[in-house]
């Protein structure tokens, strides 16, 4: 791929000679994904249309990404550093992790990456972070944070990953170790504070010790075995020591049940609540999909108590079609 204006800084860029694997042939594993989603879908209006990342060719010349890219796709192409394109069908999009999995429709002709041992990574630990484009679209970076990660559209994960400095094109991006191994895939980009109250760009990577246990399910199924969680179709975020919400999903549980924007989630089924993550347990606390959720809501100067009647996500969303 040719070098262009949008390619990483040179100092940022790995150089091959640093690592005692064969860096140019790993990052040949890193494949851009097109994504196209009908104006319908029930994605359509939050997450776009037209959906353009990464992902890492794993066992079975699978390729790994974050579920949000092929989320409800309709036609994708993966294309390699070589700029060779092949169709390819989503072949499973998991929400508990976010991951998603595609299975190339053609032959990619790159190299599968193996995974490693995320369990294993701590603060400090030096890393690459792989878009498609080879060393010109890679960055070095180090982990700077495990902890807990709450999203804002129902999405909990308890030891996330998070990345510095910040890699521009980080949809799908792979984290690898310096052993060449696959770590994580990188989900989002976002500011924290550090020690000296300076706001840092980072990472956050969703591990692949998350994927091991319900891979072979997702390749088998296009799903893990277990009961769907509760959804609300509910965005939320964290004010101060409330949670608020930030907006509803079109006729999903919370919009049917009336809440709005702005109002601020005091507790459910009793138990206070003061940020997202106690938020979501609690909320998957209540069963499996189809559970009743009695929530208590501040609006304005009044406290309602309202009851929402969960739903499977899933079911909202159109199942990938193989054409």
């Amino acid at each position: 791929m040719a070098k262009t204006d949008r390619d990483i800084p040179q100092n940022l860029q790995p150089r091959p000679a640093d690592y005692a694997f064969d860096l140019d042939a790993a990052l040949r594993s890193v494949v851009a994904i097109r994504a196209d989603i009908p104006a319908d879908a029930f994605t359509a209006g939050t997450l776009g249309t037209e959906r353009a990342g990464n992902g890492i060719c794993i066992r079975g010349g699978l390729v790994l990404t974050m579920g949000y890219l092929v989320m409800e796709a309709e036609s994708i192409w993966l294309t390699t550093s070589e700029g060779w394109a092949v169709p390819g069908h989503a072949l499973a999009v998991d929400a508990e992790t976010g991951f998603g999995l595609v299975q190339p429709l053609g032959k990619l002709g790159v190299p599968e990456m193996a995974i490693g041992d995320s369990n294993a990574v701590e603060v400090g630990h030096a890393g690459l972070l792989a878009a498609a484009g080879g060393r010109h679209r890679t960055i070095e970076t180090k982990v700077v944070g495990r902890q807990e990660f709450a999203g804002y559209w129902e999405y909990l994960i308890d030891d996330a990953i998070f990345t510095a400095p910040a890699h521009p094109f980080w949809g799908g991006a792979g984290l690898i170790g310096t052993d060449g191994r696959l770590l994580g895939i990188a989900s989002l980009s976002l500011q924290q504070g550090d020690e000296k109250g300076r706001r840092v760009d980072m990472n956050m990577v969703v591990p692949t010790a998350l994927l091991t246990p319900v891979l072979d399910e997702l390749v088998q199924h296009g799903r893990v075995n277990r009961p769907a969680r509760p959804w609300l179709g509910l965005f939320a975020m964290e004010s101060e020591d409330s949670v608020v919400v930030a907006g509803l999903a079109d006729n999903g549980p919370a919009d049917k049940a009336g809440l709005r924007a702005g109002d601020r989630i005091v507790a459910v089924d009793g138990d206070e609540v003061t940020d997202l993550g106690g938020l979501w347990r609690r909320v998957w606390s209540a069963g499996t999909a189809g559970a009743r959720v009695r929530m208590s809501v501040g609006r304005d100067d009044e406290l309602l108590h309202v009851t929402l009647h969960s739903a499977d996500r899933a079911s909202f969303l159109r199942a990938p079609r193989l054409h």
